[in-house]
């Protein structure tokens, strides 16, 4: 299968425009049936914390779903998105969604590790829980772990139960330009442990003041042996490149390291 990674120049607080520039991107990109669409942390708003301007109406999970049954692709995109529905939960949550060819929600994600450096863990809630899904290619099923930016930082998250089970890992982000080199080390080494891909879609462009935060992109695809089998620069653009997804669990048969992992 192909995976395709969207690095987009995302618009502060403006989801039409984001939504309509990732669906113009993709019609340039030809994904084909049953490929995987990646796009950045928060691409329908950028890194805000307003949450009276970014949480989703339901507006950006009926674009991830029309772009998923129209192209009948995987679409792995991101929002924020209201706590539960609960009003006694503190804030709103920033969301990773899943969703099949078929419209089907596979898999919802909140991100665990708030950057509290950033003041996100002020304004938004943590989630609590990891969660995976599953797609199809080739006749087989393979498991795909998602993540979110600072996430990446904490080793820890990616291990535990699913230790052995994880065939990519998907990450969608905001990080910034001047940490850059961080996440792509960072991303080798999960690659690595974890003896599965890694896909990490990061945005590029610049916030508005007052943080005025620039990215640089740099969106890549590992292999579990560590290898960078495709990198972006710091241009809008679709990474697309062709991974085997069997490799992940043949080189864990071959070399099962995380049978040794203490837990």
């Amino acid at each position: 299968m192909r995976l395709h990674l969207v690095q987009l120049d995302i618009r502060w607080e403006d989801a039409e425009a984001n939504c309509r520039r990732v669906a113009e991107l993709l019609d340039a990109a030809h994904p084909d049936p049953g490929d995987l669409v990646i796009l950045p942390e928060m691409f329908d708003t950028g890194f805000s914390f307003n949450t009276a301007a970014t949480v989703d109406q339901g507006r950006t999970l009926a674009f991830l779903m029309l772009q998923a049954t129209s192209r009948q692709v995987y679409m792995h995109g991101h929002r924020t998105a209201s706590a539960s529905g609960n009003s006694t939960e503190a804030a709103a949550r920033n969301r990773a969604t899943a969703i099949s060819p078929d419209g089907t929600i596979l898999a919802e994600y909140d991100k665990i590790h708030l950057f509290s450096i950033g003041g996100e863990s002020q304004r938004l809630s943590s989630g609590t829980h990891t969660t995976t899904y599953q797609i199809a290619d080739a006749g087989a099923t393979f498991n795909v772990f998602p993540a979110i930016c600072y996430d990446l930082r904490f080793p820890e998250l990616f291990r535990g139960p699913r230790i052995g089970t994880l065939d990519l890992i998907a990450i969608g982000a905001c990080w910034p330009a001047k940490r850059a080199a961080h996440f792509r080390a960072l991303s080798i080494a999960r690659a690595i442990e974890n003896q599965s891909f890694m896909a990490f879609c990061n945005r590029t462009g610049n916030d508005p003041a007052p943080t005025n935060t620039t990215y640089s992109g740099g969106s890549l695809v590992i292999d579990p042996l560590g290898n960078v089998l495709a990198e972006a620069d710091e241009r809008e653009q679709v990474l697309s490149v062709s991974i085997d997804l069997t490799a992940a669990r043949n080189w864990r048969e071959q070399f099962p390291a995380w049978r040794d992992a203490k837990h």
